[in-house]
């Protein structure tokens, strides 16, 4: 448990940089898109505390692959609801989601096309990666033979 928090606080506060960056250029994005004019003092803030709070969360949360002996679909799901939460909780947060079930849903739908999305993605990578690594072993071993 203790390395386990360890490297949550790790990757955590170096993922923590990186949130408000992403909000700025989210701002950004909605008043170039028009859908956002000005922001209040407050919810610049609000929107950069609880952004470096997602991040540092999200980012030391990649510590259950790394420290924690779980089997790996446990470790996903894990990693998959905890982040479905926070997110939720941000957005719900800043008032970036509106009241009603159809805008959840399609949080949520979105959320999980994303998440399997970059899912299917690592796993294609490692798969390659695993290849090549055989297929050099492979080679390895018949030239020593």
């Amino acid at each position: 448990m203790k390395e386990f928090v360890k490297e949550f606080f790790l990757r955590g506060f170096i993922a923590c940089g990186f949130g408000p960056l992403a909000l700025a250029a989210v701002y950004m994005g909605m008043q170039k898109g028009g859908v956002l004019n000005t922001l209040t003092v407050n919810q610049v803030c609000t929107g950069i505390f609880s952004i470096a709070m997602l991040a540092f969360l999200a980012g030391g949360l990649n510590a259950i692959y790394k420290v924690e002996r779980l089997p790996l679909p446990m470790a996903i799901l894990i990693h998959g609801i905890v982040l479905y939460v926070a997110y939720l909780v941000t957005y719900l947060f800043n008032d970036w989601l509106q009241d009603g079930w159809m805008p959840l849903l399609i949080f949520t739908v979105i959320f999980v096309v994303g998440y399997l999305i970059i899912w299917a993605v690592i796993y294609c990578v490692i798969r390659s990666r695993a290849a090549k690594l055989n297929a050099l072993l492979q080679q390895r071993q018949a030239g020593e033979y």
